[in-house]
């Protein structure tokens, strides 16, 4: 009798455990993506000061730290390399595999972290989302087994989920993040693990660092016709651009011959060469805007130009071309702000052939475009931008443009990028 009367509440705490798991995990990785942030914005503040006192201090500072970062990932910890969200898609793809323990251990998250950081005191044009969502992952893994709690691939995909939502203050574009790009099959399980773990980690963000909106609230509005107009231009133009990008960053990983095969077996060497592609980029843009065109996530121009603020039309060239020889190096951190910035850029470049009162608006189109190109997640797209800038009013040239850009990428680069990175990742049988 008293083996019977003590079944039933072991049942239910047994029950009630992953749910405490899952709510830890996005406690914890909500406080650690803010700290991240803040961490990302204090290094990226104290390398435009230096700049600002040293403006050639670069041309050796930038090249170095390329050099370090890139060979100590390379010898000490290989899963921590690039964005980290390909880590992610790999190890949800087979969660039990041996293989993919390293991907989303707390050694290699903090690898991540340390080298995106040491990437931003260098100026390189990298972001902290997509390594917010390693080690987010990485988080929700650790205490998934700390509180011995089974980790399947949806333990791995909330967390990278709560990692997007936590890092743009965008729970709603977490969880499209998590049906488009991480989980290839969305299930209601899933989805309500998901959208707990987002919940609260946006909670965590909301009470720490306050109800922001990540680029501002949209002031700028433009009637439909000529709205529409704008989202075709900037859709093929992001798309070509974006495409471009994915194609160059997705085949340069597989190729073993010629000169790009030359390049790849020496990445130390070639790690210095982009390093200096960015300082000479970023020094030569330097005086064309406040903190320079081409350093860091380019987060302060980009609200500028979607508030109506004008910069150099050298904007998006320059963050292009740094954004792509970073990302070369294969060198921890993201590539959705940058991302973000180069598409503004492009908006700008479209904004000329319309009234300048448009420039804002046209700039959040390209951002949005671009994006999409990139990614190849239109709806995830749409999202994080709308709840960026709180603009509800342009979501039909918003939705015009991301969808136009995804095809017109898909023309240039079939296969998604972050699904092309995570081959190299995934678990023998699932190359591809």
């Amino acid at each position: 009798m008293p083996t019977r009367q003590f079944r039933k509440p072991l049942a239910a705490a047994r029950n009630l455990q992953p749910r405490i798991a899952a709510l830890g995990g996005a406690l914890a990785l909500g406080i650690a993506a803010i700290l991240f942030a803040r961490a990302g914005e204090a290094v990226q503040g104290l390398f435009t000061r230096i700049v600002t006192a040293h403006p050639l201090v670069p041309i050796v500072l930038t090249p170095a730290i390329f050099v370090v970062v890139t060979w100590a990932t390379r010898t000490r910890w290989p899963a921590a390399r690039g964005s980290g969200i390909p880590q992610v898609m790999a190890a949800a793809e087979a969660p039990d595999h041996p293989v993919m323990a390293p991907l989303l251990s707390m050694r290699t998250a903090l690898a991540k972290v340390a080298g995106t950081l040491a990437m931003l005191l260098g100026g390189a044009s990298v972001g902290r989302e997509g390594p917010t969502v390693q080690l987010s992952a990485a988080i929700m893994v650790a205490v998934h087994k700390a509180l011995r709690v089974p980790v399947g691939a949806g333990v791995i995909i909330a967390g990278g989920a709560a990692g997007v939502a936590a890092a743009f203050n965008t729970p709603l574009a977490g969880v499209a993040f998590a049906i488009e790009e991480l989980a290839s099959a969305f299930e209601q399980r899933l989805a309500l693990l998901v959208m707990l773990a987002v919940m609260t980690a946006g909670l965590v963000s909301l009470g720490l660092s306050g109800d922001y909106i990540y680029f501002g609230a949209m002031s700028q509005h433009v009637p439909i016709v000529p709205a529409m107009v704008a989202a075709l231009g900037c859709g093929v133009a992001g798309g070509l651009a974006g495409g471009v990008f994915a194609r160059v960053l997705s085949g340069f990983g597989t190729i073993d011959h010629g000169w790009i095969g030359a390049l790849r077996a020496r990445p130390v060497a070639l790690a210095a060469g982009l390093g200096l592609i960015v300082a000479v980029v970023g020094v030569a843009t330097q005086g064309l805007g406040p903190g320079g065109l081409a350093w860091g996530t380019g987060y302060g121009t980009t609200r500028g130009l979607l508030s109506g603020a004008e910069t150099s039309l050298w904007f998006g060239p320059a963050k292009f071309v740094t954004s792509l020889a970073t990302a070369l190096s294969g060198a921890p951190g993201g590539i959705f702000a940058p991302s973000l910035s180069v598409g503004a850029g492009l908006g700008q470049l479209v904004s000329t052939l319309f009234p300048p009162d448009y420039s804002g608006a046209v700039a959040m189109l390209g951002m949005i475009a671009y994006f999409a190109g990139v990614t190849r997640a239109p709806l995830t797209a749409v999202i994080i931008v709308m709840e960026m800038t709180a603009d509800r009013a342009m979501i039909l040239p918003l939705f015009a443009a991301a969808l136009v850009a995804d095809q017109v990428s898909a023309q240039i680069c079939p296969e998604k990028l972050y699904h092309a990175l995570s081959h190299p990742f995934r678990a023998p049988g699932k190359a591809h």
